[in-house]
Formats: structure tokens, C-alpha cells, sequence
């Protein structure tokens, strides 16, 4: 089996003047989860789209499933689009029975019973589809996606819109197929959904695939660890501590950027004289911090540019 359900080399992809992705490599391995993270309109949809083969790449070769070349009526991978899309008049079975024998599936009633009961819609079967909320109805999306076993599923924002309880139904159904050997490459805004789930993660930025690896990794490449600190009164915290290049609110909690001559038990003796301390960690910058971090518009021109 080849280790690596998906592999780019070189592949770039522009639209007129706009260089929507430039040249990168990616490989995602054979029964991973695989997260791609950005801000919108950074190369992520695109990127996706040109490994689904709704586009082709301008340079470069995009291998899935061991092969580089097909079209996009692959019915070896499953895709949830972003934008959602049921015919609002059938039934949520005959939606189903459709989209799997799209993807030559035959006998496709054990598979829908299988995902309808998994996801807590098993008595949904025989009703409209313009019947559901839209968090029943993207359940029924995400069925269409997975009821024909894909070897490879592509979901672009699965999470959007729903409320916690459905999210972590969702999760634990991607978790499942992944335990059952498919391989998953999602995009997501949920910082903390993609540490959650993903064995590994990529960020595009502006085209440019900025990071790679497993969270491990890119935690390790990206920043030192932090101080995090909780005074039982957080207006007794001093504005200024020796060694603490910055602070930054996190709700109840506050995190303090050391510098390399920092002296941590010196650090805990200042908080220890303005107040009761009530929490004292070294932790590593999250998901959500790097993405900021390297997202965030640094001039007027970028924060207008990305509104």
C-alpha cells in the first residue's frame, strides 16, 4: 500500500493576475487526518480543489490514491464542498440512495442505515429534506459524503454552523473512519478542533504553504513555551516583572513571554508579593496562537485588504 494517499510536487494554481497558490509540496499519509488551516481566501479551497481535480494545477503533479492522473468522478473519494447543496424536495433516504449509486454503489441501504443511526438520524429516513434544521441537514450532507466508504474524504469547513453537541458527534464519525483506515483531509477555522483531530496540519497563507508537520513539530519550531499565570485578583498582577517581554489575556488567565534571561523563581516571588497565586504553568503556544501570529495584518493596507 502506498504510504501517501495524497502527494503534491510543484503545484501552483492561478486565476488571471491572482496567484491563488504558489508552487508548493504536500504529502498527506495513508490513514491520517490531515487539517488544513488559513484565513479565508489564503489558497485552502483551491488547494483542495486541485487534489479533488476540479482544477488543474498550472505547474506541478498531483498524485491521489497512487495515481496522477483522473478526473473528478472518483468514486474512491468522498467530498463535503463548503457551499452545502440537498435536493430540498426527497427524502433524506432517497438523497442518500442517490448520492451513493452516484459513487457505484448498488446496495447502499446497510451504509445509510449504518451513518443514519451513528449520527442520531436513523428516524429522519423518510423525511424531506427542507423538513430538517440545517444542523440535521448537514448530517445528511456528510452522509453523502462517506456512505459509498471513500478511501480519501475531503471536507472543507464540516464544522461550520454546528451547535457543540453535533460538532462532537461529527468529530467522533471522521475519528471512526479514520480508526477504519480512511484517510481525511479537512480545512477548519476551529484552532482548537484541528488539535483535537489532526495527525497532522497545514497552513497556507497568501498562497504559501507556511507550515507542515505534526503539532509537535510545529510547536516546537514555532516559539518558546510560555508562562501561564492566574492571581486570585487579576488587577494585583504588576505591569512590570522582570524577565516578562509581554503579557497577554486569556480569559481568567494571563501569558507572559519570558526572555532567555528570565528566572522563572523570580518571576513566581514578584506574583507571590502582589497576590495569592493560583496558577502557575510553563505551556506551549497553541494552534490558535501561531495562526494569529502569523495571520494577523501588521499594517493598515493588510487589515483593509483582508475585510
Amino acid at each position: 500500500m502506498n504510504s501517501l494517499a495524497v502527494e503534491l510536487r510543484g503545484v501552483s494554481k492561478k486565476f488571471g493576475n491572482h496567484q491563488a497558490v504558489h508552487p508548493m509540496d504536500l504529502s498527506v499519509p495513508t490513514g491520517s487526518i490531515y487539517g488544513f488551516i488559513g484565513p479565508n481566501g489564503s489558497g485552502k479551497t483551491t488547494t483542495m480543489r486541485m487534489i479533488l481535480r476540479i482544477y488543474k494545477p498550472d505547474t506541478g503533479v498531483v498524485h491521489v490514491l497512487g495515481s496522477d492522473h483522473g478526473d473528478c468522478a472518483d468514486d474512491r473519494v468522498g467530498y463535503l464542498p463548503e457551499e452545502r447543496g440537498l435536493y430540498r424536495r426527497m427524502t433524506v433516504r432517497r438523497v442518500l440512495r442517490y448520492f451513493a449509486r452516484i459513487k457505484g454503489v448498488k446496495r447502499p441501504d446497510e451504509s445509510i442505515l449504518r451513518w443514519l443511526k451513528e449520527l442520531g438520524a436513523d428516524d429522519w429516513q423518510n423525511k424531506r429534506i427542507d423538513q430538517l434544521s440545517k444542523g440535521m441537514a448537514q448530517k445528511i450532507q456528510f452522509i453523502s459524503a462517506v456512505v459509498a466508504n471513500p478511501k480519501l474524504l475531503i471536507l472543507d469547513e464540516p464544522f461550520t454552523g454546528l451547535d457543540p453537541v453535533n460538532m462532537e458527534v461529527l468529530r467522533d464519525a471522521v475519528l471512526r473512519l479514520r480508526d477504519e483506515g480512511t484517510t481525511v483531509l479537512f480545512s477548519t477555522h476551529d484552532m482548537a478542533m484541528a488539535e483535537q483531530m489532526c495527525d497532522r496540519v497545514c497552513m497556507i497563507f497568501k498562497g504559501n504553504k507556511v507550515l507542515d508537520g505534526s503539532l509537535e513539530q510545529i510547536s516546537a519550531q514555532y516559539g518558546e513555551p510560555r508562562l501561564r499565570i492566574r492571581l486570585s485578583r487579576a488587577d494585583s498582577i504588576p505591569f512590570l516583572i522582570p524577565g516578562v517581554e509581554e503579557q497577554m489575556v486569556r480569559g481568567r488567565f494571563m501569558d507572559l513571554v519570558l526572555s532567555k534571561e528570565a528566572n522563572r523563581r523570580e518571576i513566581l516571588q514578584s506574583l507571590m508579593a502582589a497576590g495569592e497565586v493560583e496558577h502557575f504553568e510553563m505551556v506551549k503556544p497553541s494552534l490558535h496562537d501561531i495562526f494569529v501570529a502569523i495571520a494577523k495584518p501588521t499594517t493598515i493596507e493588510d487589515s483593509i485588504g483582508a475585510g
